[in-house]
């Protein structure tokens, strides 16, 4: 369905283009960037040493699928974080978060050999939540009212798997595939 690709400066005007509002910024971003998202903000975001950033392609015609991060790459913790988790718009409802999720968490634990990978997600996302507990993850904790957009405060889940886990999880997708 999707491959992963490095990010590049070249990817940022169409990732722009997918941002319609601060709100929406801060629920991908976080309070790390300031709306209108520019070139400047973009730049040094990609270039940030603990973390790799990626585009994901449509297999089939190379449309941009989507974007993700992996952040707080720690590598003798063999931890890391995924963030700034977004669909293309045109292809939201049809899967590609899922195949977002699974290709990045193929990536952290079979290339960079992780044994944990964690989260934040809006706790009024209900889609991204379904998504990342489809995934394998487990909620770890409610962090309450941690995010001020304009007159009000958002809470966080924050979520977890553990390579163990996503074997499992793999495996039981794999028979799943196989039998169905």
């Amino acid at each position: 369905m999707i491959r992963l690709e490095p990010f590049t400066m070249g990817d940022a005007a169409e990732l722009m283009d997918w941002i319609p509002s601060g709100e929406f910024l801060m629920q991908w971003g976080g309070p790390g960037f300031i709306y209108p998202l520019t070139f400047e903000q973009i730049e040094g975001y990609v270039h940030a040493a603990d973390q790799r950033v990626f585009k994901a392609v449509e297999e089939k015609d190379g449309t941009a699928a989507g974007h993700i991060c992996l952040s707080g790459i720690d590598l003798k913790n063999e931890s890391c974080r995924i963030s700034k988790v977004m669909v293309n718009p045109a292809l939201r409802g049809k899967g590609y978060g899922s195949a977002l999720v699974s290709e990045v968490l193929k990536f952290a634990f079979l290339e960079l050999n992780m044994h944990r990978v964690s989260l934040g997600v809006f706790v009024f996302n209900e889609e991204a939540i379904a998504c990342y507990r489809k995934a394998g993850f487990q909620q770890e904790g409610h962090i309450r009212d941690c995010r001020k957009m304009k007159d009000s405060f958002w809470s966080i889940y924050e979520m977890g798997i553990l390579r163990k886990e996503w074997e499992e999880v793999r495996a039981v997708q794999s028979h799943q595939i196989i039998s169905g």
